[in-house]
This record gives C-alpha cells, sequence and structure tokens, in this order.
C-alpha cells in the first residue's frame, strides 16, 4: 500500500474516531441528560451497539495505517531522539499505544460487566485529551521537524 494511500486510511480513521468520541463526550453526553431513565438506558444501548460494529473497524483502519507509517519512518525510529520529528513521533506512538490501552480496557470491562457510567465518561475523556495531544504532535512533527 502507498505511502499516500496509508495517509489517507490513517487520517480518515483518525478524524472518524476523533469526531466519535468527540461527539460523545461534547454533545451526547449532555443531551442524554435531558432524556428519562428508560429513553436514556435505550439510546445508550442502540448507540453502544452500533458504536461497536463500527468503531472496531475504524481502529483497526487507525492503527493498521498507523503501523504501515511507522514502518514508513523506521529509519527515524531507529534512532528517534536524534531529530525533533523522530522525539515528536515517538510521543505520538505512546498516546496512540495508550489510547489503544484504553480501548481494550472497555472491551474488557464490557465484557466483564464492570463498566460504569462514570468508568465510561472519565474513559472517554482521556482518550478525547490524549487525542488532541496527538493531533497537535502530527502538525508540530512537520512545522517543527520535518
Amino acid at each position: 500500500m502507498g505511502y499516500l494511500l496509508l495517509k489517507f486510511v490513517h487520517l480518515t480513521a483518525a478524524a472518524f474516531f476523533v469526531g466519535g468520541v468527540f461527539f460523545e463526550v461534547m454533545i451526547l453526553s449532555r443531551a442524554a441528560r435531558a432524556l428519562e431513565p428508560d429513553a436514556r438506558a435505550q439510546l445508550g444501548k442502540a448507540l453502544g451497539q452500533r458504536a461497536r460494529r463500527v468503531m472496531h473497524w475504524v481502529v483497526l483502519a487507525l492503527f493498521g495505517a498507523g503501523l504501515g507509517l511507522a514502518w514508513h519512518y523506521r529509519a527515524v525510529l531507529h534512532a528517534p531522539f536524534a531529530s525533533t520529528f523522530g522525539t515528536l513521533l515517538v510521543l505520538k506512538i505512546c498516546l496512540a499505544l495508550s489510547i489503544l490501552g484504553h480501548f481494550l480496557g472497555v472491551v474488557y470491562l464490557m465484557h466483564s460487566g464492570r463498566m460504569t457510567p462514570a468508568r465510561s465518561r472519565l474513559i472517554h475523556v482521556s482518550v478525547l485529551v490524549q487525542m488532541l495531544a496527538i493531533l497537535f504532535l502530527a502538525k508540530a512533527m512537520f512545522l517543527l521537524g520535518g
């Protein structure tokens, strides 16, 4: 897969992922408070089912293309702290791995029945903040280091 196609898949999946988390944290969670508890539970269940079907593929595309892009920059990653670009790329990769850990944690908590609304909110906010940091680093990599 060519670099341009990898970049397109990665950026598109990132936009879907960031947009979905932003929508949930900043819009849906606040709007759902205006619903009756039964309606809120129905909405949460329906959205959760749909999100699980879609977001698994988005995350797979995001990280798959990300791995392909990391392979493209393997020479930089061989000595990541030798350049600003490499340092920022390593920070971006670390944040991406943290988000992947959050994602896997959500899967575990959902399957074990230990997911609570408070945990869900905390995880979503954490992921949103980390994604914003990744967006900043992605732009900074090319402005400061490239």
